[in-house]
């Protein structure tokens, strides 16, 4: 049920550096934490601005930001104009959390009540809205070079337009019975790929390097694809921290464990689409359970493990000659695949590198 009592006023973020000599930073993250966070309570703390903190407080990795930050510094850019790019890049994907909890019903998110669980749907839409806005502002901040602001915008956009329209073929996939790995992989290239690459091909844009934004970019979305992957596999035999196990199954999501499960035995299609079709409170344990057990028997566990290495080690491949890319696509891997340890002899790929990356760009994901 919605809670109709007022949010309480969102945390001040870190101290950061400002022109006018305020606390200095510690790193550069904390300096995007604290744009993120001025630019959601604007230039007043009202109702909407709480909430949207109040979602902020939850927490969360700040992947985005944190690629953002490796990729400009991979190619070289000072701190001042990684910041509110990061700050852009970390405000768009936490619109589409907002607007995806709502969709798809999910009352927790990182341990916390969800925004439209604690506010309602109208008001967060409203904070899917502002947060989807709110990017294009970061943009106007001191430290961005003013030529590279336009492009930046139209990336935005675009890369917004991208997973918006990715999240409705996910919505679509089981109503229409588009149940195979196509309609799977371009569902995910649209609603998480977008945002993964993003980060990368702004930081080129700003650098000049327009021209390798889409060929140097297009390994994160690869890797973005690998974070779906491997997020798909966590909710179903992991912690989320969304408060169930299994939750994309009690939502009727398609993930990429049903297609390759599908694919293998198709003998399964009647009870599996009647599991996903049913809503979450009529979802029982033992329906989780028996999809968890027809996906490790049939292989598809171990298909969807096969093809995250496979995808990490094509990424590897095209940023070879990009070394300190390359050192920032290994951290992303890295911290992408970290969630697996819980399979113990699955986790592990001989296509994995032992050694850390190293470096400043790599240390900055």
């Amino acid at each position: 049920m919605a809670n109709s009592a007022s949010p309480q006023p969102a945390r001040s973020g870190p101290a950061t550096e400002t022109r006018h000599g305020a606390t200095p930073v510690a790193t550069p993250l904390e300096a995007v934490e604290s744009l993120i966070w001025r630019l959601a309570t604007g230039p007043r703390l009202d109702r909407l601005g709480a909430i949207v903190g109040e979602h902020l407080a939850t927490g969360g990795k700040r992947l985005r930001a944190k690629l953002a930050l490796g990729a400009c510094a991979a190619v070289g850019l000072p701190v001042e104009a990684a910041i509110p790019w990061a700050a852009a890049c970390e405000l768009l994907h936490n619109a589409s959390l907002v607007h995806d909890d709502l969709q798809d019903g999910d009352t927790v998110r990182r341990g916390h009540p969800t925004t439209w669980a604690m506010h309602g749907m109208p008001q967060a839409v409203n904070a899917g809205d502002l947060l989807l806005m709110l990017p294009f502002v970061a943009l106007d901040t001191d430290g961005l070079p003013e030529a590279a602001r336009w492009p930046l915008a139209r990336a935005l956009a675009k890369d917004a337009e991208t997973t918006v329209r990715g999240q409705s073929a996910e919505l679509d996939m089981l109503r229409g019975q588009r149940l195979d790995n196509d309609h799977y992989n371009e569902a995910v290239a649209g609603k998480t790929a977008a945002l993964f690459a993003l980060p990368v091909s702004g930081a080129l844009i700003i650098a000049g390097r327009a021209a390798d934004a889409a060929r140097l970019s297009a390994p994160f979305a690869e890797l973005g694809m690998l974070f779906q992957l491997q997020d798909d596999v966590v909710d179903l035999y992991g912690d989320k921290g969304r408060g169930e196990r299994g939750a994309d199954i009690r939502e009727g999501k398609v993930s990429a464990l049903v297609v390759e499960h599908l694919s293998r035995s198709p003998r399964d299609r009647s009870r599996l689409v009647e599991i996903l079709l049913r809503s979450r409170e009529r979802t029982s344990a033992d329906d989780v359970s028996w999809a968890a057990l027809q996906f490790e028997e049939s292989g598809a566990l171990d298909a969807v493990l096969e093809r995250i290495h496979g995808i990490a080690a094509q990424a590897r491949a095209e940023l070879a000659a990009e070394p300190a890319l390359l050192a920032v696509a290994e951290e992303l891997i890295a911290r992408s695949l970290a969630p697996l340890a819980f399979l113990p002899g699955r986790a592990h790929h001989p296509s994995q590198r032992q050694a850390s990356p190293s470096g400043n760009a790599a240390q900055a994901v």
